[in-house]
């Protein structure tokens, strides 16, 4: 099995080491191996997960949401509920869209105003 540093996984990642370690103590990735001198060892596994929690954040899932995420994956929760969970994020995701696009909107009709 293919293991990976702190510093290699935040590099394959694009977090920061603090981020991985706090993404672990929030229980959102992990637990994560350790070597016999405690320090911590990054599967690709892990690498995947890093990888999901980071999309889901960058779409602006808070920690809560993704704390409630992570929480039906691993009691195995049927689909559906996983279903339902990603429907919802996705509506609040799109109404997002939506305000940034009228935002974007209002801030062209200035620009065009002020030139």
């Amino acid at each position: 099995m293919t293991t990976h540093t702190p510093a290699t996984a935040a590099d394959r990642t694009g977090v920061s080491i603090d981020t991985l370690r706090y993404y672990e103590r929030e229980g959102l990735i992990g637990p994560i191996r350790r070597t016999a001198g405690g320090r911590r060892e990054y599967t690709e596994d892990d690498l995947f997960w890093i990888g999901l929690v980071t999309c889901f954040r960058e779409a602006g899932l808070g920690i809560a949401d993704l704390r409630g995420f992570v929480a039906i994956l691993r009691a195995e929760h049927p689909p559906q509920d996983r279903v339902t969970f990603l429907r919802e994020r996705r509506t609040a995701l799109e109404e997002r869209v939506t305000a940034l696009g009228k935002a974007i909107g209002i801030l062209d009709e200035k620009i065009a105003y002020y030139s």
